[in-house]
């Protein structure tokens, strides 16, 4: 019988070196979420390119990180401040407005993509890394499961219900938890809620999530422990090389940056 292959996801939970992630593609160069931020990302040999998604007023999901259009594209000038949301307008009237220009003027024309056309730029020289903003789980199983995407990207988010539904219904979806988050308050005691903690990672354990995505504020034994339970622990959003470099020293297993190239050489040099 035939050997299957380990799924594209499932070896970035296990590789041995520490990841380069582009966040939103590769934002320090490019505009962020957009088709040549992931382009930027993949040149720059990122491991995973993350990005976000949201539906549209017609339960289109399409790749932004904010509730609003107005930071990131030239709604302000084309709508006039009118209804601004993201779930407030259709794909269509998304496509009209200019995602690129507030970046530089090289990206004037540059469209809001579809979350589709994310993974299709992506894919296969990158995982993507979805991050989950809005949108129900049971949408997003079927978009999995209808483009033959399950496991061939990584699906994470803050909202801990939201993956423990997608859990329910992809068991095998390999997922991972944000935080600090709305869950982790009445998990991480004390003053500094923001650190990663045994208390959290065994929520996360008991979600059956093999994977947390964090912060900064991460111990060498914060990661040692996640390691025992056979988690992986990733951090974000790290734009410095030697903070990146300590990072890895302490065990974290992939870095989430703006800028891949920088981190990437970084890290090269440390190994």
């Amino acid at each position: 019988m035939a050997m299957v292959p380990p799924s594209p996801a499932f070896l970035m939970l296990r590789s041995s070196r520490t990841l380069v992630i582009g966040h939103r593609g590769a934002r320090a160069v490019a505009p962020e979420n957009t088709l040549p931020s992931f382009e930027a990302a993949l040149a720059a040999r990122s491991d995973l390119v993350e990005f976000d998604y949201r539906h549209t007023s017609d339960d289109k999901p399409v790749v932004i990180h904010d509730v609003t259009v107005a930071r990131t594209t030239d709604a302000r000038r084309v709508w006039k401040r009118s209804r601004m949301n993201v779930s407030g307008r259709t794909l269509a009237e998304l496509r009209t407005l200019d995602a690129g220009s507030w970046k530089h003027a090289q990206f004037a024309g540059v469209r809001i993509p579809t979350l589709e056309e994310a993974i299709d730029a992506i894919r296969p020289a990158a995982v993507p890394l979805i991050e989950r903003k809005a949108g129900d789980a049971s949408v997003c199983a079927r978009f999995l499961w209808e483009k033959s995407l399950v496991n061939g990207v990584v699906v994470i988010a803050f909202d801990w219900e939201f993956l423990r539904e997608l859990k329910r219904r992809i068991p095998e979806q390999v997922l991972g938890a944000l935080g600090p988050s709305p869950a982790t308050r009445r998990l991480a005691r004390g003053a500094d809620r923001n650190l990663l903690k045994v208390a959290v990672l065994d929520e996360i354990h008991r979600m059956g999530i093999d994977l947390v995505v964090w912060n900064n504020r991460v111990a060498r034994s914060s990661v040692v422990a996640a390691h025992a339970r056979g988690m992986r622990v990733w951090t974000y959003t790290v734009n410095d090389p030697d903070e990146a470099v300590g990072l890895a020293d302490l065990g974290v297993d992939g870095i989430i940056t703006d800028n891949p190239e920088l981190i990437g050489h970084a890290l090269e040099r440390r190994a």
